[in-house]
């Protein structure tokens, strides 16, 4: 007995050492940053420098939000490593996730959700991929980092031709250098980003000309279809500097046909103003999950993206950014059932889709709690 309460002694020291080592690297995210690992991107430089730091966005050598947001404090972060070590089981489903294999066809409006942010719209007989995943962990190291809860739907290699790929802000669940890659070779699609992604795409070998980056409230055409970057509340970085790039909402606005992204964002007036300027849209998707207490700023809990939606004037939501991969503390099927609970409350109409569900924006199907029965 003594020597299992010394052992339980020791590994109670080590979780302490392992969380006050996580500390400090946090501690040491203003480092300048030395490139050394090709995933996580570069940094902009010349004319394109000179863009990003005219922009109204860019303030004392960063990229700030309108509404300031706080940052995890650095006091808080032993006690987050170590619950992240707690209660792990609640955090995955118990049963493998159900995953369609996706259709295609029609020149309605349609979503097909690949998983957390992943998804590709269809809008007018034009193809938009959204924040590309496909990597096994959303993570600079293969070896550790949170991993896939469910496999993609489709290989990358079976996607349909698409017309654009937006990408909302540079962190490892939305911006996947091998996704990225892939899709150079296997598409033809431009890439549209917020200021200061093109520098990690170029890195990658993308080819300027298929870059398009936009400043808040800069618009492109592409294919017929209008882009817009709008604000979101959110921050940025790959390695231990961070908000040298921008993150972005989207407005993709067919010819008769709109559709609204949120990316990752907390909760801020900015909604209302897009509503009011572009809204309204026939759909939504809007981040509901990797959500807690230490980051209220930064992520929307369910209710509030389901007040997102209203904000911008939404017809049909769909809930993203959640089931995927393990980001945060709270129960794996939470976010969807609060979403489901508050969308109830507020007479929203909500579609929440299997992995590689294709969605019929004018005929959803009914909400069956799917993840409730894992």
């Amino acid at each position: 007995m003594a020597k299992q309460a010394e052992g339980r002694r020791g590994l109670g020291k080590g979780w302490i050492a392992l969380a006050l080592g996580a500390a400090a690297v946090w501690a040491a995210r203003d480092i300048p940053l030395q490139i050394g690992s090709r995933k996580i991107g570069d940094r902009a430089e010349g004319e394109r420098g000179a863009r990003y730091r005219r922009s109204p966005q860019f303030k004392d050598g960063k990229f700030r939000n309108t509404v300031p947001a706080t940052e995890v404090a650095l006091a808080s972060m032993p006690r987050l490593l170590a619950a992240s070590l707690t209660d792990r089981d609640r955090r995955h489903p118990a049963s493998p996730i159900p995953v369609v294999i996706p259709e295609t066809g029609g020149d309605g409006l349609y979503v097909t959700w690949y998983g957390h942010s992943s998804a590709l719209i269809e809008i007018e007989g034009r193809r938009v991929l959204l924040d590309p995943v496909w990597s096994d962990r959303c993570s600079p190291s293969r070896l550790q980092g949170p991993k896939r809860l469910h496999e993609p739907p489709v290989p990358l290699r079976s996607l349909p031709p698409v017309d654009a790929v937006v990408i909302s802000h540079d962190h490892y669940d939305h911006l996947d250098m091998e996704s990225i890659r892939n899709l150079v070779d296997l598409q033809a699609a431009p890439f549209l980003v917020p200021l200061g992604i093109g520098a990690h795409l170029e890195r990658w070998g993308v080819p300027a000309t298929r870059i398009i980056e936009l400043d808040w409230d800069e618009r492109a055409t592409v294919a017929g279809i209008e882009f817009v970057a709008t604000a979101a509340r959110h921050f940025s970085g790959r390695g231990f500097s961070r908000d040298e790039t921008l993150w972005a909402s989207w407005v993709i606005a067919g010819p008769t046909r709109k559709a609204f992204y949120s990316g990752d964002t907390g909760y801020f007036p900015g909604f209302a103003e897009i509503g009011e300027e572009h809204g309204p849209f026939d759909v939504t998707l809007v981040q509901i999950g990797a959500y807690g207490d230490q980051w209220p700023d930064i992520h929307m809990v369910p209710e509030d993206g389901v007040a997102t939606h209203v904000d911008v004037r939404g017809g049909l939501m769909i809930p993203v950014h959640w089931a995927t991969f393990n980001l945060a503390l709270h129960d794996w099927a939470e976010p969807a059932d609060r979403a489901w609970r508050e969308a109830k409350a507020r007479d929203v109409k909500l579609a929440v889709p299997r992995p590689g569900e294709r969605v019929d924006v004018d005929n959803p199907p009914a909400v069956d709690g799917w993840w409730q029965q894992l």
